[in-house]
């Protein structure tokens, strides 16, 4: 049953996962964009102003503990938003997307994605802001690609918010690169290797739209999209919405993502009522068939180990 495994419990509006393991332990760290979502605040001030939350699992995904907010040493009155953690040569990258404090309206804020790096997870230095050509990006995504080099792929808004890549030789200097998803807009990408293709997808708010390639650079879109049709949990009837992907290791990868269990995903007048606002997270399972990504969200997770602990 495509039941939740984590709500967060001080805002409930945990949303926009990212999932690594902690090397040389069991533990699987689950780091988080902290939506505040019972804030009675004016406009969209709920989802800006937020922290990036941490909950640890170290049972295979079965249960989740809460651990905190990571501290980046700016202050509790930023908006910190969809984190990306990745490691690289051996130390882990965390790319957020960082707002000046917390505006209650959604346009006219710069956006720009920030680095950071650290040794174990829990304490993070300050690398720099990424110059990526835009004052409006967004939603981080980072992999290495078979060319050697490490790309990003990102939102750019003020390219009518479709995914434009950059490419750097050690995750820490990017040279923007071009268009790399078009189309109608959408956001979220997410990059990783399944059955012996590249994937990338994006959350279009109706599903997560699926690309395959073969070098993680050239992309053709497939047909289906997944994570468009609901499971049969009650809190899991809406779309998937901007996921990460942990691949297993056994052919099959593991989907994070996040829904709004309330809302159906139509405008609002007014973007702030409380149905609107809370999500939950959960996960599917990903594999490839006749070279398409399927996912499978009747997916046992309640009690059941589905992230590897050894």
């Amino acid at each position: 049953m495509s039941a939740p495994i984590y709500s967060d419990a001080l805002w409930e509006g945990a949303s926009d996962p990212a999932v690594i393991r902690r090397e040389g332990t069991p533990e699987w760290w689950m780091f988080y964009t902290q939506r505040r979502a019972l804030l009675e605040g004016a406009g969209v001030e709920w989802v800006h102003g937020s922290r990036i939350g941490v909950a640890v699992s170290t049972d295979g995904g079965v249960n989740w503990r809460y651990r905190g907010v990571v501290d980046f040493g700016d202050g509790e009155g930023n908006t910190h938003w969809a984190p990306e953690v990745v490691r690289l040569d051996g130390s882990y990258h965390l790319y957020l997307t960082w707002i000046a404090g917390a505006p209650h309206e959604w346009a006219g804020h710069e956006r720009h994605i920030v680095h950071f790096e650290s040794d174990d997870l829990e304490s993070w230095r300050r690398v720099g802001r990424v110059d990526l050509g835009s004052d409006f990006a967004i939603d981080a995504a980072v992999a290495r690609t078979p060319d050697g080099r490490v790309r990003m792929w990102f939102k750019d808004e003020a390219e009518e918010s479709t995914t434009w890549s950059a490419v750097s030789a050690n995750g820490r200097s990017f040279v923007r690169e071009g268009l790399a998803i078009g189309g109608a807009p959408h956001e979220g990408p997410n990059v990783f290797e399944l059955g012996g293709w590249w994937w990338l997808i994006v959350d279009e708010w109706r599903g997560q739209g699926v690309y395959r390639g073969d070098d993680g650079v050239h992309w053709h879109r497939q047909a289906e999209p997944v994570l468009a049709e609901p499971g049969s949990h009650p809190l899991d009837r809406q779309v998937g919405r901007h996921a990460d992907v942990v691949v297993r290791g056994d052919g099959i990868a593991l989907i994070f993502y996040f829904t709004h269990p309330d809302w159906n995903g139509e405008e609002l007048a007014d973007a702030s009522p409380l149905a609107a606002r809370r999500t939950r997270i959960h996960v599917a399972r990903l594999s490839v068939e006749d070279g398409r990504l399927v996912a499978t969200r009747e997916f046992p997770t309640v009690g059941h180990q589905f992230l590897p602990t050894d």
